[in-house]
Protein backbone atom coordinates (compact mmCIF):
# COMPACT_ATOMS: atom_id res chain seq x y z
CA UNK A 1 0.00 0.00 0.00
CA UNK A 2 1.34 3.19 -1.10
CA UNK A 3 0.40 6.69 1.23
CA UNK A 4 0.79 10.36 -0.36
CA UNK A 5 3.87 10.35 2.29
CA UNK A 6 5.83 7.51 0.29
CA UNK A 7 5.91 9.58 -2.32
CA UNK A 8 6.62 12.61 -0.85
CA UNK A 9 9.57 11.11 0.94
CA UNK A 10 10.82 9.35 -2.52
CA UNK A 11 10.95 12.67 -4.52
CA UNK A 12 12.12 14.43 -1.04
CA UNK A 13 15.07 11.69 -1.27
CA UNK A 14 15.82 12.84 -4.30
CA UNK A 15 15.05 17.00 -4.09
CA UNK A 16 14.95 17.73 -0.58
CA UNK A 17 13.16 20.40 0.49
CA UNK A 18 16.14 22.92 1.75
CA UNK A 19 17.24 23.16 -1.63
CA UNK A 20 13.85 25.32 -2.77
CA UNK A 21 14.28 29.02 -2.63
CA UNK A 22 13.26 31.12 -0.30
CA UNK A 23 10.40 32.23 -2.19
CA UNK A 24 9.12 28.95 -3.46
CA UNK A 25 6.84 26.38 -1.75
CA UNK A 26 7.05 23.01 -2.80
CA UNK A 27 5.95 19.96 -1.15
CA UNK A 28 2.43 18.47 -0.20
CA UNK A 29 -0.38 21.51 -1.16
CA UNK A 30 -3.40 19.35 -0.45
CA UNK A 31 -4.94 16.15 1.02
CA UNK A 32 -3.68 13.32 3.63
CA UNK A 33 -0.21 12.28 4.00
CA UNK A 34 -1.90 9.09 5.02
CA UNK A 35 -4.24 8.09 2.14
CA UNK A 36 -3.69 5.59 -0.02
CA UNK A 37 -2.46 6.14 -3.61
CA UNK A 38 -4.90 4.60 -6.05
CA UNK A 39 -2.47 6.37 -9.05
CA UNK A 40 -0.05 9.28 -9.89
CA UNK A 41 -0.65 12.10 -12.49
CA UNK A 42 2.45 14.13 -13.28
CA UNK A 43 2.68 17.31 -14.97
CA UNK A 44 3.64 20.93 -15.08
CA UNK A 45 1.11 22.87 -13.79
CA UNK A 46 -2.15 21.99 -11.71
CA UNK A 47 -4.78 23.25 -14.31
CA UNK A 48 -8.51 22.23 -13.79
CA UNK A 49 -8.42 20.24 -16.92
CA UNK A 50 -5.07 18.25 -14.90
CA UNK A 51 -7.57 17.62 -12.63
CA UNK A 52 -10.28 16.54 -15.02
CA UNK A 53 -7.97 14.20 -16.09
CA UNK A 54 -6.86 12.74 -12.99
CA UNK A 55 -10.14 12.13 -12.22
CA UNK A 56 -10.82 10.15 -15.52
CA UNK A 57 -8.13 8.08 -14.89
CA UNK A 58 -8.74 7.45 -11.26
CA UNK A 59 -5.54 9.02 -10.09
CA UNK A 60 -5.90 10.76 -6.68
CA UNK A 61 -2.52 12.21 -6.49
CA UNK A 62 -1.22 14.31 -8.67
CA UNK A 63 2.70 15.78 -8.80
CA UNK A 64 2.93 18.81 -10.74
CA UNK A 65 6.31 20.45 -10.90
CA UNK A 66 5.15 24.11 -10.93
CA UNK A 67 3.18 24.75 -7.29
CA UNK A 68 -0.42 25.08 -7.63
CA UNK A 69 -0.13 27.53 -4.46
CA UNK A 70 2.53 30.32 -4.26
CA UNK A 71 1.47 32.48 -1.91
CA UNK A 72 -1.16 32.20 0.75
CA UNK A 73 -5.15 31.87 0.21
CA UNK A 74 -6.98 33.79 2.25
CA UNK A 75 -10.79 32.78 0.89
CA UNK A 76 -11.51 29.62 -0.80
CA UNK A 77 -14.55 30.87 -2.81
CA UNK A 78 -14.22 30.21 -6.37
CA UNK A 79 -13.09 33.08 -7.39
CA UNK A 80 -9.80 31.90 -9.00
CA UNK A 81 -8.37 29.16 -10.86
CA UNK A 82 -6.19 28.08 -8.15
CA UNK A 83 -9.18 28.36 -5.31
CA UNK A 84 -11.27 26.41 -8.19
CA UNK A 85 -8.70 23.86 -8.10
CA UNK A 86 -7.78 23.71 -4.29
CA UNK A 87 -11.71 23.33 -3.31
CA UNK A 88 -12.26 20.54 -6.14
CA UNK A 89 -9.40 18.42 -4.92
CA UNK A 90 -10.68 18.82 -1.19
CA UNK A 91 -14.00 17.72 -2.15
CA UNK A 92 -12.92 15.03 -4.46
CA UNK A 93 -10.22 13.75 -2.23
CA UNK A 94 -7.47 14.82 -4.59
CA UNK A 95 -3.81 15.03 -2.89
CA UNK A 96 -1.76 17.81 -4.88
CA UNK A 97 2.32 17.56 -4.43
CA UNK A 98 5.06 19.91 -5.97
CA UNK A 99 8.43 19.66 -6.31
CA UNK A 100 10.24 23.10 -7.98
CA UNK A 101 13.30 24.84 -7.25
CA UNK A 102 13.98 21.58 -5.41
CA UNK A 103 14.34 19.93 -8.22
CA UNK A 104 16.20 22.36 -10.30
CA UNK A 105 18.59 22.87 -7.97
CA UNK A 106 19.01 18.90 -7.32
CA UNK A 107 21.84 17.03 -8.94
CA UNK A 108 20.21 15.23 -11.68
CA UNK A 109 17.14 17.15 -11.71
CA UNK A 110 15.87 19.55 -14.44
CA UNK A 111 18.60 21.10 -16.23
CA UNK A 112 20.77 18.06 -16.16
CA UNK A 113 17.64 16.25 -17.86
CA UNK A 114 17.82 18.84 -20.66
CA UNK A 115 21.57 18.02 -20.94
CA UNK A 116 21.11 14.58 -21.23
CA UNK A 117 18.65 15.13 -23.32
CA UNK A 118 21.08 17.42 -25.67
CA UNK A 119 23.96 14.62 -24.99
CA UNK A 120 26.37 17.02 -22.86
CA UNK A 121 29.30 15.58 -21.63
CA UNK A 122 31.46 16.47 -18.48
CA UNK A 123 28.72 18.28 -16.86
CA UNK A 124 28.97 20.51 -14.04
CA UNK A 125 26.50 22.88 -11.72
CA UNK A 126 26.66 26.77 -13.40
CA UNK A 127 25.52 28.43 -10.00
CA UNK A 128 26.49 25.95 -7.27
CA UNK A 129 24.82 26.57 -3.84
CA UNK A 130 27.04 23.73 -1.71
CA UNK A 131 30.76 23.22 -1.11
CA UNK A 132 30.26 20.01 -3.53
CA UNK A 133 29.25 21.36 -5.99
CA UNK A 134 26.87 18.97 -6.68
CA UNK A 135 23.41 20.96 -5.63
CA UNK A 136 22.29 24.49 -7.61
CA UNK A 137 20.99 25.92 -10.67
CA UNK A 138 21.44 25.53 -14.12
CA UNK A 139 24.40 22.97 -15.82
CA UNK A 140 27.06 23.35 -18.33
CA UNK A 141 29.06 21.37 -20.30
CA UNK A 142 30.36 20.32 -23.82
CA UNK A 143 28.94 18.63 -27.49
CA UNK A 144 30.44 17.52 -30.10
CA UNK A 145 30.92 21.19 -32.27
CA UNK A 146 28.14 22.20 -33.79
CA UNK A 147 26.97 25.18 -36.24
CA UNK A 148 25.14 27.67 -34.21
CA UNK A 149 22.31 27.50 -36.68
CA UNK A 150 21.93 23.73 -37.05
CA UNK A 151 22.56 23.46 -32.99
CA UNK A 152 19.60 25.55 -32.48
CA UNK A 153 17.52 23.89 -35.07
CA UNK A 154 18.54 20.64 -33.08
CA UNK A 155 17.32 22.60 -29.43
CA UNK A 156 13.49 22.87 -31.57
CA UNK A 157 13.46 19.42 -31.93
CA UNK A 158 14.46 18.29 -28.53
CA UNK A 159 12.22 20.54 -26.73
CA UNK A 160 9.31 20.51 -29.60
CA UNK A 161 9.63 24.58 -29.67
CA UNK A 162 7.48 26.46 -32.08
CA UNK A 163 9.43 29.97 -31.68
CA UNK A 164 12.94 29.74 -30.69
CA UNK A 165 14.30 32.83 -29.89
CA UNK A 166 17.97 33.73 -29.97
CA UNK A 167 20.61 36.38 -30.12
CA UNK A 168 21.14 37.48 -33.89
CA UNK A 169 23.84 39.52 -33.08
CA UNK A 170 25.63 37.44 -31.50
CA UNK A 171 29.39 36.18 -33.04
CA UNK A 172 29.33 32.43 -32.10
CA UNK A 173 29.85 30.55 -35.79
CA UNK A 174 30.11 27.23 -33.57
CA UNK A 175 28.96 25.82 -30.51
CA UNK A 176 31.12 23.17 -27.93
CA UNK A 177 30.08 24.40 -24.85
CA UNK A 178 26.30 25.09 -23.97
CA UNK A 179 24.66 26.37 -20.74
CA UNK A 180 21.01 25.32 -20.14
CA UNK A 181 18.38 26.21 -17.11
CA UNK A 182 15.31 25.16 -17.10
CA UNK A 183 12.59 28.16 -16.58
CA UNK A 184 13.50 31.53 -16.10
CA UNK A 185 17.31 31.12 -16.31
CA UNK A 186 18.45 34.68 -17.71
CA UNK A 187 19.81 35.64 -14.34
CA UNK A 188 22.70 33.23 -14.82
CA UNK A 189 24.11 34.52 -18.20
CA UNK A 190 26.72 36.26 -16.32
CA UNK A 191 27.86 32.60 -14.82
CA UNK A 192 27.00 31.43 -18.27
CA UNK A 193 29.82 33.35 -19.47
CA UNK A 194 32.13 32.89 -17.03
CA UNK A 195 31.81 28.90 -17.50
CA UNK A 196 33.06 29.67 -21.29
CA UNK A 197 29.94 28.66 -22.95
CA UNK A 198 28.87 29.33 -26.15
CA UNK A 199 25.56 29.36 -25.75
CA UNK A 200 22.99 29.47 -22.92
CA UNK A 201 19.94 27.75 -23.49
CA UNK A 202 16.99 28.72 -21.30
CA UNK A 203 13.39 30.72 -20.82
CA UNK A 204 11.66 33.74 -19.90
CA UNK A 205 14.31 36.25 -21.71
CA UNK A 206 13.94 40.01 -21.53
CA UNK A 207 14.72 42.14 -24.67
CA UNK A 208 17.09 43.77 -23.13
CA UNK A 209 18.96 40.47 -21.79
CA UNK A 210 19.67 40.02 -25.57
CA UNK A 211 20.79 43.52 -26.18
CA UNK A 212 23.06 43.54 -23.27
CA UNK A 213 24.56 39.93 -23.60
CA UNK A 214 24.37 39.07 -27.01
CA UNK A 215 27.71 40.00 -28.34
CA UNK A 216 29.41 37.79 -25.52
CA UNK A 217 26.98 34.75 -25.51
CA UNK A 218 24.49 32.95 -27.81
CA UNK A 219 21.57 33.42 -25.78
CA UNK A 220 18.37 31.20 -26.66
CA UNK A 221 15.29 31.15 -25.36
CA UNK A 222 13.08 27.64 -25.79
CA UNK A 223 10.35 28.80 -23.55
CA UNK A 224 9.67 28.22 -20.31
CA UNK A 225 7.50 25.71 -20.44
CA UNK A 226 9.43 23.86 -23.19
CA UNK A 227 12.44 23.46 -21.27
CA UNK A 228 10.77 22.57 -18.01
CA UNK A 229 8.33 19.54 -19.19
CA UNK A 230 11.12 16.92 -19.03
CA UNK A 231 10.57 17.36 -15.22
CA UNK A 232 7.65 14.59 -15.55
CA UNK A 233 10.40 12.13 -16.72
CA UNK A 234 12.52 12.93 -13.28
CA UNK A 235 9.21 12.60 -11.08
CA UNK A 236 7.75 9.48 -13.07
CA UNK A 237 10.75 7.92 -12.89
CA UNK A 238 11.71 8.22 -9.06
CA UNK A 239 8.39 7.40 -8.25
CA UNK A 240 8.85 4.21 -10.23
CA UNK A 241 11.75 3.26 -9.10
CA UNK A 242 10.71 3.35 -5.47
CA UNK A 243 6.96 2.37 -6.18
CA UNK A 244 7.02 -0.32 -9.09
CA UNK A 245 3.48 -1.30 -8.86
CA UNK A 246 1.99 2.27 -8.78
CA UNK A 247 0.36 3.63 -11.85
CA UNK A 248 1.64 7.09 -13.11
CA UNK A 249 0.68 8.45 -16.23
CA UNK A 250 2.16 12.04 -17.63
CA UNK A 251 -0.95 14.25 -18.45
CA UNK A 252 -1.98 14.66 -22.03
CA UNK A 253 -4.08 17.65 -21.22
CA UNK A 254 -1.24 20.20 -19.75
CA UNK A 255 -0.38 22.60 -22.65
CA UNK A 256 1.66 25.70 -22.56
CA UNK A 257 -0.29 28.58 -21.79
CA UNK A 258 1.72 30.69 -24.70
CA UNK A 259 0.21 30.48 -27.98
CA UNK A 260 2.03 31.08 -31.06
CA UNK A 261 0.56 31.59 -34.50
Amino acid sequence: MTKVSDIAAAIEDFAPLHLQEDYDNAGLQIGDPGMEVSGVLLCLDVTEETLDEALRRSCNMVVSHHPLIFRGLKQLTGRTDTERIAIRALRDNVAIYSAHTNLDSAWDGVSHEMAHMLGLTDICVLEPRDAYRREGLGVVGNITPAPKLEFLRRLKDKFHVKALRYSAQSPQIVVKRVALCGGSGASLIPQAIKAGADIIVTGDVKYHDFTTWGLDIVVADIGHFESELCSTRILSRIIREKHPGLVTYFSESNRSPVGVI
